[in-house]
């Protein structure tokens, strides 16, 4: 069966400066080594030298799905272009024209998206290989895709941000979208209905057990450049003024299936 292995882990820090934007970036070794989603650029040489602590080089990996087109999952993909790229048609179409307001999807991402060499269209059931299969699940965004996984522990969702971390899982609300707020809610109870392990954008790995979560592994992260006594530091539980959950697009209804053109 295959096997997920988590390269980089997701997080949901942020600042009142900025997000930091890590996202899960993980490994299905079956028949084939699968990628989902590949990180921000400021993750390059992490990305790189996880692969190496594994014995792998980016050469190694022989297939990169691109959960949506947002910059935080998505920025190193030349790293393996030898490698097909899958992504949903929708989001293809999407990131070619993002809507102004899409201060995800910068405008220079369908030009990125489209110097591939090989890109794969995946659509609802594509099949990586057995046992790995894509289900669209929209709303965070058109295309947003999750990778389904049959492990040996039941069968496990690589969500993207169509399910950012654990408490939305609960909530069952997006906490962006910028597509659809209806259809972002079908899509993480679909994959509640469906899965039975959950490995989320911005978070642990975890399993739903009625009204709570229970993550799979322990929290762990080094941050550096900052002391806890340090004057001005401040530690705050809550979102940025700038960006208060949940935070739906201006302007999301103007947009359409057939508007992707």
């Amino acid at each position: 069966m295959p096997v997920i292995d988590v390269l980089l882990p997701g997080s949901n820090v942020f600042s009142d400066s900025g997000l930091a934007a890590w996202c899960t970036v993980a490994l299905v070794t079956g028949r084939k080594r699968t990628l989902v989603d590949v990180g921000h650029v400021g993750r390059r040489i992490f990305l790189i030298d996880a692969l190496r602590q594994r014995g792998l080089t980016p050469q190694d990996i022989d297939v990169v799905v691109m959960s949506h087109a947002h910059w935080d999952h998505n920025q190193n993909f030349d790293v393996f272009p030898h490698a097909p790229l899958v992504l949903h048609p929708w989001e293809r179409k999407y990131a070619r024209k993002p809507h102004r307001n899409d201060w995800a999807t910068p405008q220079w991402s369908g030009a990125m998206i489209e110097s591939h060499p090989n890109i794969i269209e995946g659509e609802d059931g594509y099949e990586i290989e057995p046992g790995i299969r894509v289900m669209h699940t929209p709303g965070h965004s058109p295309g947003s895709i999750t990778v389904l996984v049959e492990t040996g522990d039941g069968l496990a969702a690589i969500t993207g941000d169509v399910l950012h971390f654990a408490t939305a899982a609960l909530s069952r609300v997006n906490p962006l979208v910028f597509w659809n707020p209806e259809q972002a809610t079908k899509s993480i109870e679909r994959i509640l209905d469906t899965t039975d392990l959950i490995y989320p954008g911005h978070d642990r790995p975890f399993r739903v057990h009625g009204d709570r979560t229970e993550y799979l592994v322990p929290f762990r992260m080094s941050l550096g450049g900052i002391t806890p006594e340090m004057a001005g530091l401040n530690w705050d539980a809550g979102w940025p003024d700038a960006v208060q959950m949940p935070w739906i697009m201006p302007g999301i209804d103007q947009q359409t299936v057939e508007s992707l053109g």
